[in-house]
């Protein structure tokens, strides 16, 4: 055969087994506590380092970066035999430490009364975090659940008489008692509960493959689990229960038990 002839039937055998297959791409970016969708090809299968997640009809996924990730994410993309390894590099952040000393302990610490009903709440909680459907609302934009001022920032942390309490995991909007809450997305309701310990007046939502968003401290809830929500429908009203110090709504967002910046879908 002629060598000409080898060599263009080289590059086609080249051009027909890469050009096939959709690359993927990524929306979001690669710091710490965001939300990352990545579009590819409907048929393939793609693990976030060891975890397999969903992708939908239409070939959309999604994950999220934790708050102190140190180390690089890789994504594997499998299909038709065919392995596809990703390394993104994630960007450190920098965070606001707040240190407040000489608090009664009671502010700092719970009583033991209340530590097996923390617990049960705290797996509650999880379970409905843990959720993995096929709904699709988790690629749709999201929108501010109320109207007002930023009062708390993800990631901030505070060590109250030097121990070092949970970072926060949201944003804290302030708003006057009795402010209409909207659903920051299209979903369905998978906890509403009136009173936790922590964080009193609390709704879940579930909008697929793993998100989840919550909205705490509420002072009246609209909804109840299993409840069909369009986003911007009225789901409750800003309060100041649970362990609150004002009136405003902690709103966070969820891939699975991973905690991300809601300011990385709603900016």
């Amino acid at each position: 055969m002629d060598c000409k002839i080898i060599i263009r039937l080289f590059f086609l055998i080249i051009f027909f087994t890469t050009t096939h297959l959709k690359a993927i791409e990524f929306k979001g970016k690669f710091l710490q506590g965001h939300y990352i969708i990545g579009i590819t090809d409907p048929a393939a299968k793609i693990i976030i380092g060891k975890k397999e997640v969903r992708v939908s009809k239409d070939g959309y996924f999604v994950f999220g970066i934790d708050r102190d990730r140190k180390f690089d994410v890789t994504i594997t993309k499998i299909i038709d035999g065919k392995i596809e390894k990703i390394v993104k590099k994630v960007l450190k952040r920098k965070y606001n430490i707040q240190r407040i000393d000489g608090l009664e302990e009671s502010k700092v610490t719970p009583p033991e009364s209340v530590y097996k009903r923390i617990k049960e709440e705290n797996n509650r909680i999880g379970e409905a975090r843990a959720i993995n459907s096929e709904l699709p609302f988790f690629k749709n934009q999201f929108i501010m659940p109320v109207k007002g001022i930023i009062s708390g920032v993800y990631g901030s942390q505070r060590i109250l008489n030097g121990k070092p309490k949970w970072p926060h995991y949201g944003i804290d909007i302030a708003a006057k008692k009795g402010t209409k809450i909207r659903s920051s997305a299209t979903g369905v309701v998978t906890m509403a509960e009136p009173d936790l310990y922590y964080t009193g007046g609390t709704i879940i939502m579930d909008h697929g493959h793993g998100i989840s968003t919550i909205y705490s401290h509420l002072e009246s809830l609209k909804v109840e689990v299993g409840d069909e929500i369009l986003q911007g429908d009225i789901i409750g009203t800003v309060g100041s229960t649970g362990r609150s110090t004002g009136p405003h709504l902690d709103f966070r967002i969820n891939w699975f038990q991973t905690r991300l910046d809601p300011m990385s879908v709603l900016d």
